[in-house]
């Protein structure tokens, strides 16, 4: 079962709330060993060796979420390194070294019995009961307070956001259902236009995504990553006309390896992008564009000071 994006609800009356978690989306099926399945039903359980101490009499099935903590909060860039780990002995030397958790939030069979029919609260209630040893399996807790102080909370440590989940709703598997909502934080901040590259499929001789950069201290523009998403035919039009006359052949951003395939303009548009977070290389996560905006570049501050 998938959440739909959303706003939080405008009435908490008959909806709990869990923290929204930045990993990978998993099954944990518990017998007399641990057996892990990926969302499209490949079978993970050798990738994380940390995971197989647990068993289950009578078996059952998670629906849970792979997570690697730092300081105690959620850390999908934490997570990247353990995600390409190949080989018994990176595997089992990264295990050690950088273990992960299975964060549970849904309770699907015990034994023979099916619960995907009860309501959430009563799945809840059953998944509370199993014993699981914490730290590297534990349930996601179920938040109490209000809607919007819990959001606001959650962005204030740092969190990608919250799950709202209706008290009645049925557990309804391989479909995204409103009676999960997820309720992103995002941030938004101004960048610098320096460049594009070509679209393929649907945007096949148009701009797929637009190359953005900030400014370092001394004045150096910076790859901040690329934005490929929030634009209307409007505004790819529009951007394709302004960034033609801009064109230049040599990068105004002094990383310019790292954007292969770029065709660089001069730095002369300001945009505004939502994202979830900047990474700790300075590069913006789910980038989404918003607009232009009309204020000169030296208004743009350096990425760390936001």
């Amino acid at each position: 079962m998938l959440a739909a994006p959303g706003e939080l609800p405008s009435d908490d009356e008959g909806w709990a709330f869990e923290i929204k978690y930045d990993g990978i989306r998993a099954g944990g099926y518990v017998t007399d060993r641990v057996q892990l399945v990926s969302r499209n039903g490949n079978d993970i359980t050798a990738a994380w060796p940390e995971l197989a101490d647990l068993a289950g009499q009578p078996p059952f099935v998670l629906d849970g979420e792979i997570v690697a903590f730092v300081e105690g909060v959620p850390s999908f860039e934490a997570l990247q390194p353990c995600m390409h780990r190949r080989g018994a002995g990176a595997i089992a030397e990264m295990a050690v070294a950088a273990p992960v958790s299975f964060v549970a939030f849904d309770l699907l069979h015990v034994g023979d019995w099916t619960l995907i029919e009860l309501p959430y609260v009563r799945r809840r209630q059953l998944l509370e009961q199993l014993a699981l040893p914490g730290p590297r399996w534990q349930i996601s807790p179920r938040l109490s307070g209000r809607g919007p102080d819990l959001l606001a909370r959650s962005q204030a440590l740092g969190l990608e956001g919250l799950i709202a989940k209706r008290l009645d709703g049925r557990y309804l598997p391989g479909r995204r259902s409103p009676s999960w909502t997820k309720i992103k934080n995002l941030r938004v901040s101004e960048v610098i236009v320096v460049g594009w590259r070509p679209g393929a499929g649907c945007r096949f001789g148009r701009i797929g995504s637009l190359l953005v950069a900030v400014p370092d201290h001394d004045g150096n523009l910076i790859w901040a990553g690329n934005v490929g998403t929030g634009f209307t035919r409007a505004s790819l039009a529009d951007l394709a006309t302004r960034l033609t006359a801009l064109h230049r052949d040599t990068p105004p951003v002094v990383n310019s390896a790292a954007a292969p395939e770029a065709k660089w303009v001069h730095p002369r548009l300001v945009g505004v992008v939502a994202f979830t977070e900047w990474t700790h290389a300075g590069i913006l996560r789910h980038p989404s564009w918003r607009g232009l905006r009309d204020i000169d570049t030296d208004q743009i501050k350096p990425w760390d000071l936001r």
